[in-house]
Order: C-alpha cells, then structure tokens, then sequence
C-alpha cells in the first residue's frame, strides 16, 4: 500500500504544491479544507494532473473533531504517514501594543491546539510502525519577532517551541517533527494578493521586508527536511528581522 500524506489547511498555494510534491514520489493525498466548494475544485485540479488526492472538509479551529478526521481519513485510505499542518490564519499584522487578549485567544485552537490534537490522533500508528513525520508550517515572525508585526507570531511561537520538544522526543523512534517557517508571501495566495496591493498604495510597509516566493520551491524544501530529517526547521528565505 503506497504511503499517505495528509495536508491540512490545503489551497491552490502550498498545500496544492505540497501534494504535486509527494505525489511525484509515489503517495497518495489527502486534502483537509474547510471550504467544500474550493476544497472539491482542488482535488478535481489535482487529480487532472495525476495526484491522486482525496478531499475532507473539516473545520481546524475545532480540536476536538481532529481525532473523527483522523479515522476518517484512514478509513479511507488505510494510514497516514506525513502530516503537513499549513492553515492561513484569518488574523493579519497587529501591533503589539494593541494586541488585545481577546484576538490572541481566537488563534489558539488553530494555531496551537489543532497541531497538538493531530499529532496525538496519529502518534499510536507511528509508534507501532516506527516511522511518520509531523511538518508545520509557520512564519517568520515566529523566529524574529518584528515591531508592528505582532498578533499570529506569539502563537506560531509558542507551537515552534513545542515542535522542537516534539522533535527531541521522537527522533529515536524513528519519527520526525519539523517547521519550514516562511519569510515570504506566497506567489498566488490572498495574502501575496493583499500585501502587494497594500505596497502599491502605500498602506504597508511591512510588506517590503518579505518578497514572494514559488510555492514548489517551499515544496521541495518540505521534501528534502522528510527525506534527509537533519534538521528540525528551515527558514524560507534566510531572513533576519531589521
């Protein structure tokens, strides 16, 4: 049986490129979206390139569904092998000043709650093989905070940390947990979108310290940390907060 890759959070950007990815490499997909409509478009395009991609709605802001989505998926397509935990936040740049408790506490669950609940739902089947691998995909504000540029950063932050524990914890047996943290906008995505018409009317100037890059090439990079797992994170492009 060919090995699964499940990809949460999947749109046309990443997740689409993720999937192209190991689908080269002989696994079979599964998309998890919470958008029916975009989510079975995905997986029509995919399967017309020859992925062979399965869709599941779920909504990633809940935690407690994760464990019926994980059934759900095996089910279907009999393991998981490699998770890719990828969601867009709905939350943009927010200074820290004016971060209030109540906005940070909305990006708990997907930011940092979901992950924990899907590597806890797949973890038993890891163990009993011996091998799996956790991908996270964070942003740079995780690693360099930036003033102006608070908001999802504490919370990428915080599951960062927990990630590298995670890491530690499970390299012996033979289980990897990585983060590829992007200091870019992706080319395609609403966000890339946004940012470059915010920096053609001036509204932003954040959008200057990051540049937009080919979601294929954050594909491979995402490859090459599940085959070669010598490091636990790779920063997308080198980046250094000014």
């Amino acid at each position: 049986m060919s090995k699964v890759i499940a990809v949460f959070g999947a749109g046309p950007g990443l997740g689409a490129s993720v999937a192209r990815r190991f689908a080269a490499e002989g696994f079979r997909v599964a998309l998890v979206a919470r958008r029916k409509n975009r989510l079975d478009a995905l997986v029509d395009q995919l399967g017309a390139e020859g992925v062979d991609a399965t869709g599941f709605t779920a909504d990633l802001s809940a935690p407690k569904e994760i464990p019926a989505l994980i059934e759900a998926i095996r089910e279907r397509l009999g393991r998981i092998d490699v998770v890719e935990y990828g969601p867009v936040p709905s939350a943009r740049f927010t200074p820290a000043a004016e971060l209030d408790p109540d906005t940070l506490a909305r990006g708990i669950p997907l930011l940092l709650l979901t992950p924990l609940a899907v590597v806890q739902a797949v973890l038993p089947e890891w163990k009993e093989r011996g091998d799996g691998a956790f991908l996270m995909t964070t942003g740079a504000t995780a690693v360099h905070p930036m003033p102006q540029a608070s908001g999802v950063g504490p919370l990428m932050a915080a599951a960062r940390n927990w990630l590298y524990s995670l890491n530690g914890e499970l390299t012996e047996s033979g289980i990897y947990a990585g983060t590829l943290s992007i200091a870019a906008f992706i080319a395609g995505s609403e966000a890339a979108e946004a940012a470059a018409a915010a920096a053609a009317s001036g509204a932003s100037e954040l959008t200057a310290a990051f540049p937009v890059v080919d979601p294929a090439d954050l594909a491979a990079l995402y490859w090459d940390m599940y085959t070669e797992r010598d490091r636990v994170e790779e920063v997308h492009p080198a980046f250094k907060a000014g």
